[in-house]
């Protein structure tokens, strides 16, 4: 098939109503899923970027840097456009607090786009801590929680703009002691609201103190995205944590990795365990600090090269919407998925 003929199918099985197709999404009922324009239900989705960015100010909370808004409106609107041209419907878009979060800048990029937008709550514990906040030092993992329970409540700030998961970062082996309250945080938030945790992870070792800390926490396995799955080669812990219930992220699709992420996928799916996978591209953004932006990689290459290359190792319409439209909704339902 060729492509531009696939993405108009895509875009149309995403159109169709999700529960229709086997109830593998969220169950009638389910709780909507806040974008930045307001709730919708999990099967408005449609085909969705699991993991991907607008703007990122690595400066994080000592940053000086400013950026003028209207200008990032219009280096990234063109890049959105893309992706509504090739049937894409919703971007989760994963820039945590203090490290460039914008949910007006978003909800206007929505308005004018026409995607779903999904914005997050919860602090970025890596990159060596450079976008913790004072506070969440002296705090406890309880009061973290109740921080980022009260934007998923009343919203961020005065913007009136609700979050839809939880984003927290951890750097690679052991758990650091801020990256352990930033995970019990992230559990106790989950108890309270039912977001679910999207926790980037700089190694297996990394995601293994995840899983243990957030058991201890009595949160099962399902409300967690293990993001940066790729980052762990051994495909026999991919499959292994699928197996306790995480979401296996694979998030950094590129020209280069191209090959690499098709191999993984494939794998997963004859392990049968693509139910537990979601795929992105971890793709753009305007970078504050550098001139215009820097360069805004495109938000398009899964359509344009990574899903034909599925369908050339054998996935069927039926698998792409698992990966794509079903997964997301799925994952990113609001539940509360306690331990029995």
């Amino acid at each position: 098939m060729k492509r531009r003929g696939f993405l108009s199918t895509l875009a149309a099985a995403a159109a169709a109503p999700l529960a229709a197709r086997g109830g593998r999404t969220a169950p009638s009922g389910a709780p909507p899923i806040q974008t930045v324009r307001g709730p919708v239900a999990a099967a408005e989705l449609g085909t969705t970027l699991v993991h991907e960015h607008v703007l990122v100010d690595f400066g994080g909370v000592a940053s000086q840097a400013r950026y003028d808004a209207e200008e990032v409106f219009r280096v990234a609107k063109p890049f959105l456009d893309e992706l509504v041209e090739r049937g894409c419907r919703t971007l989760v878009e994963c820039t945590p607090a203090y490290l460039g979060r914008d949910p007006l800048l978003l909800r206007r990029l929505s308005e004018a786009s026409g995607l779903h937008v999904l914005t997050n709550t919860g602090y970025y514990g890596a990159a060596s801590d450079v976008a913790v906040p004072k506070h969440a030092y002296t705090e406890t993992a309880a009061q973290i929680a109740a921080r980022w329970t009260a934007e998923a409540r009343g919203g961020i700030g005065d913007t009136g703009v609700r979050p839809a998961f939880v984003k927290c970062g951890v750097d690679a082996g052991p758990l650091s002691d801020i990256d352990r309250k930033l995970v019990e945080a992230s559990a106790l938030c989950h108890l309270d609201t039912g977001l679910t945790l999207a926790i980037h992870t700089g190694d297996g070792e990394a995601a293994l103190g995840i899983l243990k800390t957030l058991r201890a926490s009595r949160v099962s396995p399902e409300a967690w995205i293990w993001v940066h799955a790729q980052n762990a080669k051994d495909r026999g812990l991919q499959t292994w944590m699928a197996d306790q219930g995480a979401w296996v992220e694979l998030d950094g699709l590129s020209p280069g990795s191209l090959p690499e992420y098709v191999d993984a996928v494939a794998d997963l799916r004859g392990r049968n365990r693509l139910s537990r996978v979601l795929v992105s591209q971890d793709a753009g953004w305007y970078h504050v600090g550098e001139p215009g932006g820097g360069r805004y990689r495109t938000h398009s290459l899964l359509f344009d090269a990574f899903v034909p290359a599925l369908r050339e190792r054998g996935f069927a319409d039926t698998d792409l919407r698992t990966l794509l439209v079903d997964n997301p909704a799925r994952a990113l339902t609001p539940s509360r998925r306690a331990m029995r």
